[in-house]
């Protein structure tokens, strides 16, 4: 298992009232599950609703979730194996100008 550091921004970061934490995981998805665990009300805004409980949950289409910088889409997706010293970053959409 790998100890990591998690970023949060914007809603998700006043949901957890903390900009980042340590989370120990194997893989992404272990992370995102104990950060959800922590702090139940960001389960939502980054899971969307599974319709069958026992399957795993699905990232929401507009959460972004960055391993070193790069997208876990691009990556194996939730099954991203993490390593060592690991920086996850989560993000929502944000829009500005």
């Amino acid at each position: 298992m790998a100890e990591v550091k998690i970023k949060l921004f914007a809603n998700l970061r006043e949901a957890a009232g903390t900009p980042e934490l340590q989370l120990s995981g194997e893989k992404v998805l272990d992370i995102l599950l104990s950060l959800t665990e922590k702090f139940p009300g960001l389960k939502d805004l980054i899971f969307e609703e599974a319709e069958d409980e026992s399957e795993n949950p699905a990232l929401c289409g507009y959460i972004n979730v960055l391993i070193n910088g790069n997208n876990v889409r691009h990556l194996e997706g939730l099954d991203t194996l993490l390593s060592e010293a690991d920086e996850i970053a989560v993000l929502p959409p944000v829009s500005g100008g």
